[in-house]
């Protein structure tokens, strides 16, 4: 994809630009397609005929769902739950979710949760707008983090924290003043962690160009702090594979997971499902064309798999954001489990940070859970086994492909979270 200068807001509201090949915002705004500024117009649906369902289409969805079980015992029967707008739900079903839904013999039929309309999604207004070329393949992605290392070697390394299954490597870039590469450190560690669910690709944006930011303002008296005292890992794009399907026609695939075969030849297991949290309880699928799928077993997965292990081979680790779309919201643990967590301190800490967060962003903070249960979730992972105080960010928007022009907006906000969580992983109980 051909790249456009990119706006960055600073914190301090200068309006700057970041382009491939130029990892500073020291150059205003150029250019940005007149097209970029355009936002898709929200879908119109016609139920087809179940006649018309494609053995292996994929179908956008609304369906009825009163409350949080209905809306888990949808995830289980295979529906991928995108939007909630009161007591109805929107999303991605599988064909064969599809026909089970509308012929009332999926389990999770009873009472008033029915399918409303439904829709070809490749064919809805749900796609990528056209003037796309500002989000950043993975081509263009470790490009530009190669071109960050090399820039700030003093203080930068780079490094692969695993393979992928099609062989890409998963890009870490590390910003630590005295240790490179893989070696310990005692500094306290916040972990940034982008775009696993493949079409969310303004996860892969904001960690990327907080990045940026970061080195941009090395020498600020704030960041200059966080870089000396702390040991931050960003990892933009945690799912190449899937990355790479989903933009690889010059039409979107809706695709959200990763690139595994599974037995029975479909293609892909959810990242965010695999991990060893509850796996594979409530609000996931055992069906292998699901977008919900769990995978054969937990940790099934090259790329979750080597997440698990960057995790547990840094106690340090303190503080993590794992950026998703489209939602405006901060969640925090528990999401495969209703009950709260535990151990009160970090109840209290989970809720005072994600409500700061909240405020910088303007997003909606709650536990995650609340919006319906999802098990197998990293961040759930990662406060149970690794201990860290890990928030998952629902980015805005209205699409999974909002165009352009809503990066400025979406990045400068979020970077104020993210260095938000920066001023406070030195001892997030303060």
């Amino acid at each position: 994809m051909k790249k456009i200068l990119l706006p960055l807001l600073l914190l301090c509201s200068l309006s700057l630009s970041l382009k491939a090949g130029d990892t500073s915002y020291k150059q205003l705004l150029k250019e940005i397609s007149p097209d970029v500024t355009v936002q898709p117009p929200a879908p119109s649906l016609e139920k087809l005929s179940m006649s018309g369902i494609a053995e292996n289409g994929r179908y956008w969805v609304i369906a009825l769902a009163p409350d949080k079980q209905a809306r888990t015992s949808l995830l289980e029967a295979g529906l991928d739950i995108v939007e909630i707008d009161g007591d109805k739900v929107s999303g991605f079903a599988h064909a064969n979710t599809l026909k089970a839904l509308s012929e009332g013999k999926a389990a999770v039929i009873q009472g008033a949760m029915t399918v409303e309309a439904y829709t070809d999604a490749l064919m809805s207004q749900k796609d990528f707008p056209v003037a796309d070329a500002a989000y950043h393949n993975f081509a263009e992605t470790t490009s530009l983090l190669r071109e960050l290392d090399s820039k700030n070697s003093d203080i930068v390394s780079l490094f692969s924290i695993g393979k992928t299954v099609e062989g890409r490597d998963i890009w870490c870039l590390r910003i630590n003043s005295s240790a490179k590469g893989t070696a310990k450190s005692s500094k306290p560690g916040a972990f940034y962690l982008g775009n696993i669910h493949a079409r969310e690709h303004l996860a892969n944006e904001v960690p990327l160009l907080f990045a940026a930011w970061l080195l941009e303002h090395r020498n600020d008296a704030d960041v200059k702090k966080y870089i000396s005292a702390l040991d931050i890992y960003i990892v933009p794009m945690g799912n190449p594979d899937g990355v790479e399907f989903d933009i690889s026609t010059g039409r979107y695939q809706m695709h959200r997971k990763n690139m595994s075969t599974n037995s029975d030849g479909s293609k892909g297991v959810d990242l965010n499902r695999n991990f060893d949290s509850w796996w594979c309880q409530r609000g996931a699928s055992h069906s292998t064309w699901a977008d919900t799928y769990c995978g054969p077993k937990a940790f099934s997965e090259p790329e979750s798999r080597a997440i698990k292990k960057f995790m547990e081979d840094r106690p340090n680790l303190k503080t993590h954001i794992t950026y998703h779309s489209y939602a405006s919201t901060i969640l925090y643990p528990w999401g495969g489990n209703e009950a709260d967590v535990p151990d009160v301190k970090d109840r209290n800490a989970f809720i005072k940070l994600a409500g700061e967060m909240g405020k910088l962003t303007g997003y909606h903070a709650e536990k995650s859970s609340d919006m319906y249960v999802a098990t197998g979730d990293s961040a759930d992972w990662a406060y149970a086994e690794a201990k860290v105080l890990a928030f998952t960010f629902e980015l805005d928007g209205r699409s999974f492909y909002p165009g352009a022009a809503i990066i400025q907006s979406v990045v400068d906000k979020n970077i104020k979270a993210a260095a938000y969580l920066l001023s406070v992983t030195d001892n997030p109980y303060k």
